[in-house]
């Protein structure tokens, strides 16, 4: 977003302008700061932009849901994805909307900012961040634990997988975003091509009577079709999250979208779309295969099903293979997203400037490096389940904050030029924030020490900005400037 510097008011005192919250500070800075930190711009069309949301995602269909069959049992399960259905829907409407309307490389914290301030805004961010800092890490230990099971170039260590899936993918989009977006368009290909394989196989081998396989426990409600009562419902939430993590990270290619207005609606909604199918479908043939007692506990759901209901070793294979193009897929997708997140906190000044400096290729280097590199760190402690269920937590704590963000903004800027609306209006997004904050607490119920390990740290962002970065924010970065024509047309007014 470009602002004409003729167009701003005059701020109503030195360090801060209107709209800013007591406290809270806007710097001028030197020319040419923002000309160091710009994207390429119009390099994704709504294809690739729906594809990076399934790219984001599809990971999840090859594993870590089924850890809900132990939580809840197949109906336990089944229920809890069917409500996280309904929120993510919802929240793609909603966060259609909001890319349309306020097109930055910021998304979920461009929204938040507009609607709650710069503390919103941040808190918001941070919640993501969060998400995607930690996810590549959980990740990246199941791409281990991958390459080993299938004997690849003999690597019997999994932290030399981790190192070298980091270096190649954040050098890929080191290069440059229409590089990498059509690089990560072509590995999702595979890995939902691969899914499709699964489910030619599985298919012939359903039977219903597998789903049911768990023996009912006495908890309250407590059924062969809710083995684990009434409770396993929600504390299957987070897993059911798995089939839809980081659909919203595709308002981040916003700047580096064509015609965002149109592309940015069309892109999430499609690739919603296809996440919901191949959900439903993974969801009832993987168990219905083998049986929800023995994919419950599997490290690797489709090809353990496949070998479980008696199906040939080729098949077998090649959905195995197909699974580690599928943790590639959402592994490179998602530091895209991190670097996207950071890109735009750092050039606001929420977080330390360097971090969005862009190299020749527009690609935001330390950006790019810095979480990677924290990244890695984490995923050296080898604690997959641990690390998703805390990315867990930092998506659905920004899933509250945007949805919040959405009904705020509807009922406060009206007139706001929308080119996409959300059907339903609030009542949408008033489910899904319901549902999210439903979502929060469940990860305290599924794992009590990750929940509170991803507080501490979200606790330490947000003294980050109590303490420094609040009194040093850029007016002239673009979620500012927002602000600051929304400022100067209620003076107008």
């Amino acid at each position: 977003m470009t602002v004409d510097p003729s167009a701003r008011p005059t701020p109503s005192r030195p360090g801060t302008r209107p709209g800013h919250h007591a406290g809270v500070e806007a710097e001028r800075v030197e020319e040419g700061y923002l000309h160091r930190r710009q994207l390429r711009t119009g390099t994704a069309g709504w294809l690739l932009l729906a594809g990076l949301g399934v790219s984001a995602v599809i990971s999840g269909d090859y594993a870590g849901w089924n850890f809900g069959l132990a939580e809840g049992g197949f109906g336990g399960l089944l229920i809890a994805v069917v409500l996280m259905a309904v929120m993510y829907t919802a929240m793609v409407f909603g966060l259609a909307e909001l890319g349309s309307a306020l097109p930055t490389a910021g998304g979920g914290y461009t929204f938040a900012r507009r609607a709650l301030g710069p503390w919103g805004g941040y808190a918001t961010g941070v919640a993501v961040l969060i998400e995607y800092a930690i996810a590549p890490a959980a990740i990246a230990t199941f791409i281990g634990a991958y390459v080993e099971s299938l004997g690849l170039f003999g690597i019997t260590d999994g932290w030399w997988v981790y190192l070298a899936a980091y270096a190649l993918f954040i050098g890929i989009h080191l290069m440059g975003v229409g590089e990498a977006l059509k690089a990560m368009f072509v590995v999702a290909a595979i890995a939902v091509l691969g899914l499709v394989v699964f489910l030619a196989g599985a298919v012939p081998q359903f039977d219903a009577g597998n789903l049911l396989d768990i023996a009912p426990t006495d908890a309250a409600g407590a059924s062969s079709f809710l083995p684990y009562g009434l409770i396993g419902i929600w504390a299957a939430f987070p897993f059911a999250i798995w089939f839809f993590l980081a659909v919203e990270s595709v308002p981040l290619a916003a700047e580096e979208a064509r015609d965002p207005a149109r592309s940015m609606p069309r892109g999430i909604v499609a690739a919603m779309g296809l996440l919901l199918l191949l959900a439903l479908l993974m969801l009832v043939f993987t168990p219905g295969a083998a049986g929800s007692a023995a994919i419950a506990e599997s490290g690797n759901p489709p090809v353990d099903a496949l070998e479980g209901s008696g199906a040939g070793e080729g098949i077998t294979t090649v959905v195995n293979y197909a699974g580690l193009f599928g943790l590639v897929a959402s592994f490179f997708s998602i530091i895209y997203a991190y670097s996207r997140q950071t890109f735009a906190l750092s050039r606001a000044g929420y977080l330390p400037r360097a971090l969005s400096v862009t190299n020749g290729r527009k690609a935001p280097v330390l950006a790019l490096l810095v979480p990677g590199a924290i990244g890695f760190a984490l995923s050296l402690t080898g604690q997959g389940a641990m690390l998703l269920n805390m990315a867990v937590f930092g998506a659905t704590v920004s899933y509250v904050l945007m949805m919040v963000s959405h009904i705020v903004l509807r009922r406060r800027e009206p007139d706001l030029p929308r080119p996409y609306r959300t059907p339903g209006g609030t009542v949408t997004t008033g489910v899904a924030l319901v549902l999210a904050a439903a979502a929060v607490v469940a990860t305290f119920l599924v794992d009590v020490t990750a929940a509170f390990w991803t507080l501490a740290a979200y606790v330490v962002f947000l003294a980050w900005f109590a303490l420094y970065s609040r009194h040093h924010l850029v007016a002239s970065a673009p979620e500012e400037e927002f602000e600051l024509l929304a400022a100067a047309e209620e003076e107008v007014e």
